[in-house]
């Protein structure tokens, strides 16, 4: 009787499993037929745009959009064969309109808010780390925390990081000092500057000295991890998928990276959050309650929207994450620092013309600083910013998605929730706008020049209602750091060590950020002698 039981019920189970198949089966199959369908309506409704040569109807341009610099050269090809833009799909899952020229731009990024949204090919990876905040956020949700972050990027606010600025760049030329000391030394850029961005960042957000330039932290180490494992994420098609990414050794170790970072911004809001409110019980000015200089996290605790409603310690702790990644992030900057001090480094006469500027700035006093009011008074080397800007932007694109069909030039419509990814680098390199746009050329950036230019011409911050909200931050601090460095120090182009003459020149690497294949190398020759240094310090 117990072995008929047993074979009445494995057959049961049997045939369970098999009406689970079946049902299973007939999902899939399901999902399959929306997305072909999809697939179809998208290749259609986007065949007003050119398309390059694709891998297959199916497949499309999977695989072939490269981070590296033949990836950056094939941008160049698409740029000069379709001028302004072209179609692109990546699988089944993904449908792209690439955008380079200011006459198609314009339209996209000047759209409203209200029907602009944050695509997921390109930023939902980031959502784990920076929550529903300001750069993920749309519509409404997105327009009141717009106007609650406003006022931390006030110019009065502004003055106080400068001083921040000036005391990160002068620990980081401390270390160049030792390093220099018994002549020029070839210095990798971006291990120095990433970490004196992150320090200064880490001041003007939380007030925190972490003193990441000459030791290794927890957190800053966590923040350089998720950086790294975003972009791996990115480059793997199956690593889309929540549920089979958080399964892997990438996944796992992401999770723990965030624990570490949400950790440390969860407990800054919450004690930050308890000292203000213990002062306002002996202030009747609540906007004066922190007595020392406000930070990022002091200003966004206490802004108020209209109806007196300010932010919650889960959206404040969201802000302040994508202070340290977005676009005035420490890495963003930094790319910015590093590709200007290249360029200049490969221009004697421009960087000789700039270093004329900052001396003539700094003549009679006694201590090497750069004031708030110093910023306006630097034009010709904020032109070599800006051209290193557009020359190697550190955002290479900015993706968008809308709510609605967006019409473009030429009778052509974006249709709704098709990714547009509007090409930063295509359009800075576009011959149709630039005179050899490949050539670094400050002048450009004249006053005279600039009026005559198509107003989209020149995006690094991107532009419109969505525009980078930091980017007077990030300015800022670049004339500060550039104009600091080339008052003691002259730069040359310099080599990696590791590979001397064989490492053929410097080839890009856009990632979350155009950084340098095997670094960026500049040799540095002190120009104040060691003592005079000393005693300004």
């Amino acid at each position: 009787m117990s072995l008929l039981w047993a074979v009445l019920s494995w057959t049961g189970l049997c045939r369970v499993l098999v009406v689970l198949a079946a049902g299973l089966g007939a999902l899939v199959s399901v999902w399959m037929a929306r997305l072909l369908a999809r697939h179809a309506w998208f290749t259609r409704r986007l065949s007003c745009f050119s398309k390059p040569h694709a891998n297959s109807w199916l497949l499309g341009h999977l695989g072939q959009m490269q981070s590296s610099e033949e990836g950056l050269l094939q941008a160049d090809d698409l740029v000069r064969m379709y001028t302004h833009s072209c179609s692109w799909f990546i699988g089944p899952f993904y449908h792209l309109v690439r955008l380079f020229h200011p006459d198609y731009v314009k339209p996209l990024l000047m759209a409203p808010a209200s029907v602009t949204m944050k695509d997921e090919l390109i930023y939902g990876h980031l959502r784990p780390w920076l929550g529903q905040s300001l750069l993920l956020s749309s519509g409404a949700e997105w327009s009141r925390k717009r106007r609650l972050l406003t006022p931390a990027f006030h110019f009065d606010i502004l003055k106080d990081y400068v001083v921040k600025f000036n005391t990160s760049t002068d620990t980081m030329h401390e270390k160049w000092r030792h390093l220099v000391a018994k002549g020029p030394a070839t210095i990798e850029m971006f291990d120095h500057v990433t970490l004196m961005t992150l320090d200064s960042l880490l001041k003007c957000a939380f007030s925190y000295k972490s003193d990441c330039q000459k030791s290794t932290s927890e957190y800053v180490s966590a923040i350089v991890e998720l950086s790294e494992l975003v972009i791996d994420r990115r480059q793997k098609i199956l690593h889309h998928w929540d549920w089979f990414y958080w399964k892997t050794e990438q996944g796992k170790r992401f999770r723990k990276a965030l624990s570490t970072v949400h950790r440390f911004t969860r407990e800054v809001v919450q004690k930050r959050r308890a000292l203000i409110s213990q002062q306002t019980k002996t202030d009747t000015d609540v906007s004066a309650a922190p007595r020392r200089k406000k930070d990022f996290v002091d200003i966004i605790l206490l802004s108020k929207d209209e109806d007196g409603r300010g932010l919650t310690d889960e959206e404040i702790q969201a802000e302040a994450n994508t202070f340290m990644f977005a676009g005035e992030s420490h890495d963003t900057t930094a790319s910015a620092i590093c590709w200007t001090l290249y360029n200049l480094a490969r221009h004697e006469l421009y960087q000789e013309k700039c270093r004329q500027e900052v001396m003539d700035l700094m003549q009679g006093r006694d201590r090497h600083a750069v004031e708030w009011e110093d910023l306006s008074n630097l034009p010709f080397t904020t032109m070599c910013i800006r051209e290193s800007l557009r020359l190697h932007s550190p955002v290479q694109a900015v993706t968008r998605k809308y709510t609605k069909d967006m019409a473009l030039p030429g009778h052509r419509t974006v249709p709704k929730g098709a990714i547009c990814l509007v090409s930063i680098y295509g359009t800075h390199h576009n011959p149709a706008v630039w005179t050899n746009p490949d050539e670094f050329n400050p002048l450009r950036f004249d006053p005279e020049c600039t009026a005559e230019r198509a107003s989209h011409a020149y995006i690094p911050f991107s532009s419109g209602p969505r525009n980078c909200i930091g980017q007077k931050f990030a300015l800022a601090q670049l004339r500060v750091v550039v104009a600091l460095t080339l008052l003691r120090y002259r730069l040359t182009p310099g080599v990696n060590p590791k590979l001397g003459a064989r490492s053929g020149g410097v080839r890009r690497l856009p990632q979350l950020v155009l950084r340098a294949e095997g670094g960026l190398w500049l040799q540095l020759e002190p120009l104040i002698p060691h003592d005079l240094e000393e005693s300004d310090d």
